[in-house]
């Protein structure tokens, strides 16, 4: 099982593959991305950016700050000086390094049992438009075999439980039921559209297409 710090660099370092971003952005990113299956701090995120900037996977420039809104004009009065207004802070950006580029391409390489359990499996999901094919199905089918396994544990203990359990202990375990069938349903659906994909024929380029008309 992946570290909480491992799950949410490879989440820093999928967002930042797409564009750079200030500190700021980021958290919003992860937060909007990620934010049904966890959230991230401050005290959390800077120290991990501190890291990747240490181990030469990300690095930092700084931005000028954003342009301060128009002010409207007062009349002088005579013997009063009035202070300039401060200009706003500069931004530090992060950016994906060329070694930030090749780790996060191991990592999303991997299709181990790692990258299916509950503290990576969002985080890889998120980041699937960045992954191969091929793995994707891998992390997909290893994750579907883990929730399976899961869901007859649960209908197990629900057949034989071990001692008497009252109206809301039996409410949880039947949600607890609940949400993982339909987890498994929804990867049935991801599972097959996967597979699709990979058994249709490709589709010819345009140039390709240009020639069969001519021809």
């Amino acid at each position: 099982m992946r570290s909480r710090s491992d799950v949410l660099e490879t989440a820093v370092l999928g967002l930042l593959n797409e564009s750079p971003l200030h500190g700021y952005e980021l958290r919003k990113r992860l937060n909007l991305v990620l934010g049904s299956f966890r959230a991230f701090s401050y005290g959390t995120l800077y120290p991990a950016l501190k890291a990747l900037v240490t181990r030469g996977l990300i690095a930092t420039t700084e931005s000028e700050p954003p342009p301060a809104p128009p002010r409207r004009t007062k009349p002088v009065i005579p013997g009063r000086t009035t202070k300039p207004k401060p200009l706003g802070r500069r931004r530090v950006v992060y950016e994906l390094t060329a070694e930030g580029k090749e780790h996060l391409q191991t990592v999303l390489a991997t299709a181990g049992p790692a990258a299916w359990e509950d503290d990576n499996f969002d985080v890889r999901f998120a980041l699937f438009a960045q992954t191969d094919a091929e793995t994707r199905l891998r992390v997909l089918e290893g994750r579907r075999t883990r929730l399976t396994e899961r869901l007859e544990a649960y209908r197990q203990a629900a057949a034989h439980p071990r001692s008497r359990l009252d109206e809301y202990a039996l409410e949880l375990q039947r949600f607890g039921l609940e949400k993982v069938e339909r987890e498994v349903h929804w990867l049935d659906s991801l599972i097959s559209t996967e597979r699709g994909r990979a058994a249709a024929p490709p589709r010819p380029s345009q140039q390709d297409q240009t020639k069969k008309e001519r021809g």
